[in-house]
């Protein structure tokens, strides 16, 4: 970066703001006369929004900037903005049609104070010339969220002691807080804005956001000599006679993934031939022949005979997903120590209560991190799940799901999830990829069930296969 001049990143990035902001205003009657109001804090944070708020006003906006601490902000970025015509003030004018949140950026620690809180609160009550709401645009990072791991404080009331925006523009690259936790529902809208970094930045991001292009690359394709046994098989081993449901729901997510053959094994095996009479079922593991990836664990049980299901699957040198009961019965030590000394790949699927069986506790405000840990003590990627499902693998990398939807918070969806992960992994995708896959379709999938009124997991099911055709 030292060969750029000074102030060239800043500069880019206060470009691309306005540019956002100005789209945000034409919806509102346009920049000219707009009422813009920058709250302004120290740093590049503030003088980010400074410069933006100078764009704005050399097209006419009239643009009040309320300096939160005076003595520190960013002088050039004040110098510029009064130059094009805007002004300080030492309160909120009385008609504000859009709000630029500069008030700390990713400096930020535990949450805004005394005057930046009691604005944040405020901000709900400004209204602009027609009368709604102000647009509220935060720069970088709505100011007082946690960046790296997207927690939010609250205050002794129970309110976020953060801005909730309607839109943030980020800049050169998306900060935890936008993709993960709490705080990503206050980002609003996330825009990213290229500044010119990408010199700079050395291999892959540690953590991404999984992306409707990388689905369609990553999925497998059929080739003009493809037939059932090259695409992949893979075992299914849920359910019981107290939870066939379990089976049939996992053996519909496997189908509607890309390998070429579903074998099942267990004692749900009349409920799933009577449902899905393409499968071969078997009563044991041992019997079912050969596959490339095993399931095993949605309404297994947890008793002798699923910790021998268990077992064997385990013994199996091919990549296994691990789910619900066989999560819990792995909390046996012996169990435990068997998967961490697996040479194939293992994807287990956690929600938080499992996750905290595992680990002794829940995963907290860090999520990203806390998968990471769990992750590299199992030698295993951990798919944690919740309404942004992370993906988290030994060696430190993470993904974020952002297809995820409160519609799939019902019984049975994980079970749709772990067979269609499953497929994935018999079809050969890497377990990093395929849990990503997995997990952005089945959210895709619940989102669209959920047009229908209230979702039921064999709603998912259904909606899966029209989904994944989209791949093409």
């Amino acid at each position: 970066m030292a060969t750029l001049p000074p102030g060239t990143l800043m500069k880019r990035a206060a470009a691309g703001l306005a540019r956002r902001c100005a789209l945000l205003l034409a919806d509102r009657g346009g920049v000219y006369a707009a009422r813009v109001l920058l709250l302004v804090g120290s740093g590049d944070n503030g003088g980010d929004t400074l410069l933006a708020g100078a764009h704005l006003a050399r097209r006419g906006a009239a643009v009040s900037a309320l300096l939160l601490t005076p003595g520190r902000a960013h002088a050039q970025g004040l110098a510029t903005l009064r130059a094009a015509g805007g002004r300080v003030v030492d309160r909120p004018p009385g008609t504000v049609d859009l709000v630029l949140d500069g008030i700390v950026g990713i400096g930020g620690r535990g949450g805004l104070r005394d005057t930046a809180d009691q604005l944040a609160a405020s901000l709900v009550r400004h209204r602009g010339r027609d009368g709604a709401p102000a647009a509220v645009v935060a720069v970088d990072v709505p100011s007082g969220v946690a960046v790296d791991t997207g927690a939010v404080p609250l205050t002794a009331s129970g309110r976020p002691s953060a801005v909730r925006a309607d839109v943030t523009v980020a800049f050169g690259g998306l900060k935890p807080a936008l993709v993960v936790g709490p705080a990503a529902a206050l980002a609003g809208e996330v825009e990213l804005v290229d500044i010119g970094l990408e010199p700079w930045l050395r291999g892959s991001p540690a953590l991404g956001v999984t992306e409707w292009s990388d689905v369609v690359d990553w999925w497998p394709r059929l080739g003009p000599a493809s037939e059932k046994y090259s695409r992949g098989v893979v075992g299914v081993a849920t359910g019981s006679a107290t939870y066939p449901g379990a089976a049939v729901l996992s053996v519909a997510g496997a189908l509607a993934g890309p390998t070429g053959l579903v074998r099942y094994a267990g004692s749900a095996r009349a409920d799933v031939l009577r449902r899905h009479p393409s499968v071969i079922a078997t009563d044991r593991v041992a019997d079912a022949g050969r596959v490339q990836a095993w399931v095993c664990g949605s309404g297994l049980g947890t008793g002798e005979e699923a910790a021998g299901e268990l077992r064997a699957v385990l013994a199996a040198p091919v990549p296994v997903v691990l789910d619900a009961d066989a999560l819990t019965l792995l909390v046996d030590g012996s169990l435990a120590d068997r998967l961490r000394k697996r040479d194939a790949p293992i994807v287990v699927t956690p929600h938080d209560r499992e996750f905290a069986r595992l680990c002794g506790e829940e995963p907290g405000d860090d999520r990203v991190g806390a998968t990471l840990r769990l992750a590299a003590w199992m030698n295993a990627v951990v798919l944690l799940k919740g309404d942004r499902t992370v993906i988290g693998t030994p060696d430190g990398r993470a993904y974020v799901n952002p297809t995820g939807t409160s519609a799939l918070a019902t019984g049975g969806t994980g079970d749709v999830l772990a067979g269609l992960l499953g497929s994935l992994l018999g079809a050969g995708l890497p377990p990093e990829r395929a849990a990503a896959t997995a997990a952005y379709l089945h959210g895709l999938a619940g989102r669209e069930a959920a047009r229908g009124g209230p979702v039921t997991a064999p709603d998912v099911a259904d909606a899966l296969r029209p989904v994944v055709a989209r791949l093409g």
